[in-house]
């Protein structure tokens, strides 16, 4: 496959050991998308956590400013008054035992889910097939609720998850690349502050060890750690 003129430039910009301002990384992650879709743009943070001890363990959610570009599909698992308002709040499927028939059928027509406390017993023995997929409904995202038109709303306004690996690797969306590099560098800003809010107490050494963001089809640009600030500014001179 020959590289356009366009993208072998932009590719030549891209500097393999220099770290980028947030702003700047974002430029050329857009420079260098190809794709004739409109590519993801993701970051990736390795920290100096171990995800196998239990006091090491870094997983939440963070709300994008400026949304994920992504239309998130909802499922609910809810009855009488949490069931309409779920319906009223845009879910894209409300049920209990009829949705979770479905899912035990392999229907999985939904990107999220969310369940009231007391569907939760029904819920957890669908543990098997919704845990390894990453749906299952979790208090600790915000998406065991009796609010769930709230939680329906952050998961379509971009909400998105992040967890660290068991490499001590977190990657996160941050958008499209047709969003402004400005807007994508305020995406990354508040993922970048809500990692750093979340630090485990007991981890050791140095925390933040390498930024790197890129697109779907891009190279990854490496991100300069130690801007956690005026995330849309480019780098001093």
């Amino acid at each position: 496959m020959s590289l356009s003129k366009n993208r072998k430039a932009a590719l030549a910009k891209v500097e393999k050991d220099k770290l980028y301002a947030p702003v700047e990384a974002m430029n050329l992650v857009k420079e260098c998308s190809s794709a004739k879709f409109d590519e993801t743009v993701e970051v990736h943070f390795r920290l100096g956590i171990d995800t196998r001890q239990a006091d090491q363990q870094l997983r939440g959610t963070v709300s994008l400013p400026n949304g994920s570009g992504k239309t998130v599909r909802v499922a609910v698992f809810a009855e009488g008054a949490a069931a309409q308002a779920a319906e009223e709040a845009g879910a894209d499927i409300v049920g209990t035992d009829e949705l979770m028939q479905q899912i035990q059928a392999g229907e999985f027509n939904f990107d999220a889910a969310v369940a009231t406390p007391d569907q939760m017993g029904k819920v957890g023995r669908l543990g098997k097939i919704l845990g390894p997929r990453g749906l299952m409904p979790n208090p600790k995202l915000g998406t065991v609720t009796n609010d769930v038109a709230k939680a329906i709303n952050e998961l379509k306004g971009g909400r998105v998850e992040y967890r660290a690996d068991r490499y001590g690797i977190a990657h996160v969306i941050l958008g499209k690349v047709s969003f402004t590099a400005e807007q994508l560098a305020e995406n990354y800003g508040a993922v970048y502050d809500e990692i750093l809010r979340m630090k485990p107490a007991a981890a050791k050494g140095k925390y933040v060890k390498s930024i790197t963001v890129s697109s779907t089809m891009s190279p990854g640009v490496k991100v300069d750690p130690s801007v956690n600030r005026n995330y849309t500014e480019p780098a001093a001179e």
